[in-house]
């Protein structure tokens, strides 16, 4: 099955080939004869019930500093593709959300991965409000009185923006720490998001796990370590990937929130465990493949196509 495959994204000229899991998509896309177009979100336009994206034809080769060839730009009816990747890196704002709403207007069509409907009604921060028993003690508040109350029965917190990513912005606060007025004076000038709070884990220091969902079934995980002095494990904070197994906690978490994940037609998430409590679930642009392959051998890429392409066929057939 050749596909016709556009996918929306940071420039695909900056990715770091040995990390960045859209280009390992493009890669494993390529090698079954999938036709690849690459497009940023702001080139992504409605216009007149048409769904039109102006981009490039792209050709990508694990050669570093010479990564993709680019056609020249042009303009296509994504209406008239068989799949969309959408994989730009949060921030989740409203131009995100946006892009949500547009294809939307061509989805199941052509199929979106993830589903844009559940991209944009199942943040990383917010779909874990379904699963609270997994994790640890939560709040999503924006009055100050409110988060000191929720510090004060949970003595130390992890306080981040609700709608942040990559570690940016996350902030340990024990009941010792003199800043909390502070930091919420510079959040509320910011924007006007509420923040969320999570009672700190001390396991952290042995890791923030990324387990790897496909179409609902857990495929591996790769545990990332924070670097010495740190709170945050985020690669983009210096936080170190190693090898883990999928523990019987892990499995148990992926077992409940398989089934919803599946019947939204997020097929590629990634969900953050620390010691067995669930933090955050992962559906816009998760990484974290190529790490799991390098380490299990475990081609994460060639089974999220198998989902696409199971999902395609079936439509075709139906």
């Amino acid at each position: 099955m050749a596909l016709s495959v556009a996918i929306q994204m940071d420039p695909i000229e900056q990715v770091d080939i040995d990390k960045d899991s859209t280009f390992r998509l493009a890669e494993e896309a390529q090698a079954r004869g999938h036709a690849l177009f690459v497009y940023h979100p702001s080139d992504l336009v409605w216009r007149e019930g048409r769904v039109l994206a102006t981009g490039r034809d792209a050709t990508v080769r694990r050669v570093r500093g010479d990564h993709v060839a680019l056609g020249p730009r042009r303009q296509v009816d994504l209406w008239e593709w068989d799949a969309v990747l959408l994989r730009q890196d949060p921030p989740f704002d409203m131009g995100y959300i946006t892009t949500t709403h547009i294809l939307e207007r061509i989805h199941p069509k052509t199929l979106v991965v993830n589903d844009p409907f559940w991209v944009r009604n199942c943040p990383e921060k917010l779909l874990v409000l379904d699963f609270a028993h997994l994790g640890p003690p939560t709040m999503i508040a924006r009055g100050l009185d409110d988060i000191r109350a929720f510090r004060a029965e949970h003595g130390d917190m992890i306080l981040k923006p609700l709608y942040g990513n990559g570690g940016a912005g996350v902030f340990r606060l024990p009941e010792s720490d003199a800043n909390l007025s502070a930091l919420h004076e510079l959040f509320m000038g910011i924007n006007r998001e509420p923040l969320i709070a999570q009672k700190f884990l001390p396991a952290v220091s042995e890791g923030d796990k990324r387990v790897i969902l496909v179409d609902g079934e857990a495929v591996g995980a790769i545990n990332r370590v924070p670097k010495k002095g740190e709170t945050r494990s985020n690669m983009h904070a210096g936080g170190v990937a190693v090898q883990t197994p999928l523990t019987e906690r892990d499995r148990e978490i992926c077992a409940e929130i398989g089934p919803l994940l599946r019947e939204r037609g997020l097929i590629f998430v990634g969900i953050d465990v620390i010691g067995g409590n669930l933090t955050e679930i992962n559906v816009t642009s998760p990484t974290g493949i190529q790490e799991l392959e390098r380490f299990d051998g475990v081609n994460a890429a060639a089974l999220i196509w198998d989902a696409v392409e199971g999902r395609i066929a079936r439509a075709r057939a139906a």
